[in-house]
């Protein structure tokens, strides 16, 4: 087998790799660097894997709650090489998420390369290019390849409204239930946001046996869509097609909204200041029944804070108990020096959602938004970065990547609102198909044209 590595410091020896994080990427990256005998430690800060889906994970960085079940149906959430337990409900409990990703990787022997309990400090690059990473017990290591998998939904964002609340505030990544971290039963509540988040602690809350006050506050709205269309999941009835341009399915489905109950306004929300799919979509079958019902109070964006008393942008005000931020999160990365690597408004250079151009042994996965669906998503990624980590797979000049880190920016988000929830956005169906059938085949004529190279300068 040729192991010259394309792209890294050619070597006889396949690339020592250092992945961050033991949760959907992490995991996806060891399996696939496995499958090709590439030696990894997987750095993990927690004492088990799963890391978003690990509810009460004790690192503190799931956003987990009690109730939560995901968004996806079980058939566009599973792994392709790993098929989802056909006994799974369409939209299972993160409960059924963990068992899954434990059954992962019991199945391909993932646990062994893991350090729990032991995440990284810091990440430098030498000036020879490999990596020094200091792991929590201080001690340096030598790497050179860095898959970077710690996620983007652990640093909670918060919005800068004028004034102060004298209430009790927490963000929807602290909340678990009704009990905990806060009691809020019998309260007045403010939930601010209108995420799929939001959605579902909105619905929880304003269940009449706790007898609260709930009122949602959204700043842009958000078009409400069906989990069940026909009664099946909406996810298995709809896909993108990469045979015809995103622009006119959209403005496909955009003619179809009316007759599809997904307006806003029909349930008492603002108007929405955007088109159906220039922002992520809110999934939730029972939010319009609370709004509808008179369970939920909808309001627009806050205008001020004074005290227990929120001022809203309609005129109106009330006073409140709690305030629930489900207003999103920073991409992250506390190992890097910021002035090496950083996210400001979540906007991050990355050539096909993985590679920043002209460090070529930094590899970064599961950093997106991907409708409808991640863990094919990440799944996808992962392979790649294989492929490019035993040099199957070589990047083009960084030049072209960053020209066609703009195509693809235009491509995915163009026609979105400007907000750091849509900067990473991509359509999964398309992206999988350019990787599998454009990217890949390119990338692999590439490592072959540069092995030809090498062996004609020896």
């Amino acid at each position: 087998t040729d192991r010259i590595r394309i792209g890294l410091p050619v070597a006889a020896n396949l690339p020592r790799t250092a992945i961050i994080g033991a949760g959907i990427s992490g995991l996806t990256s060891g399996k696939m660097l496995k499958d090709y005998g590439v030696p990894y430690t997987t750095f993990e800060l927690s004492d088990r894997i799963g890391g978003n889906w690990a509810f009460g994970n004790p690192n503190g960085l799931s956003s987990a709650y009690r109730s939560l079940h995901i968004d996806t149906s079980k058939e566009r959430l599973s792994f392709k090489d790993f098929p989802i337990p056909e006994h799974f409900p369409s939209f299972p409990h993160h409960s059924d998420i963990k068992a899954y990703l434990d059954a992962y990787a019991d199945a391909f022997g993932l646990l062994e390369n893991i350090e729990f309990t032991n995440g990284v400090q810091h990440a430098a690059r030498r000036p020879d290019g490999r990596w020094d990473i200091t792991d929590q017990q201080c001690t340096t290591r030598e790497f050179d390849l860095l898959v970077v998998g710690n996620g983007h939904h652990w640093d909670a964002r918060y919005p800068d409204f004028p004034g102060q609340f004298t209430g009790e505030t927490i963000h929807s990544h602290h909340y678990i239930d009704p009990q905990h971290p806060l009691d809020l039963t019998g309260k007045r509540i403010l939930v601010v946001g209108i995420g799929n988040s939001a959605a579902d602690i909105t619905v929880e809350l304003s269940s009449k046996t706790l007898q609260n006050t709930v009122t949602l506050s959204t700043r842009s709205s958000a078009w409400i869509v069906p989990k069940y269309i026909a009664g099946r999941p909406g996810d298995t009835v709809w896909r993108t097609s990469p045979y015809i341009p995103l622009s006119w399915q959209r403005k496909a489905i955009q003619a179809m909204a009316p007759f599809m109950g997904v307006d806003p306004r029909l349930y008492g929300l603002p108007e929405p200041n955007h088109k159906l799919f220039e922002a992520h979509p809110t999934q939730s079958v029972e939010l319009p029944l609370r709004l509808g019902s008179g369970d939920v109070i909808p309001k627009p964006n806050v205008t001020r804070l004074d005290g227990d008393t929120v001022y809203f942008e309609d005129g109106t005000s009330a006073v409140f108990d709690a305030i629930i931020y489900a207003t999103g999160y920073n991409i992250t990365f506390p190992f890097f020096d910021p002035e090496f690597i950083s996210a400001p408004g979540n906007d991050i250079r990355l050539y096909k959602r993985m590679f920043s151009p002209g460090i070529d042994n930094l590899v970064f996965i599961g950093f997106a938004q991907a409708i409808p669906t991640l863990f094919p998503f990440i799944e996808c990624q992962a392979k790649l970065m294989a492929a490019y980590a035993v040099g199957r797979y070589a990047l083009p000049p960084v030049a072209e990547m960053e020209r066609v880190i703009d195509a693809d920016q235009k491509k995915y988000v163009g026609h979105c609102v400007d907000r750091p929830r849509h900067t990473q956005q991509v359509d999964y169906f398309h992206y999988e198909h350019d990787i599998r059938t454009r990217e890949l085949p390119a990338g692999i004529k590439r490592a072959e044209l540069r092995r030809r190279r090498v062996r004609e300068a020896v």
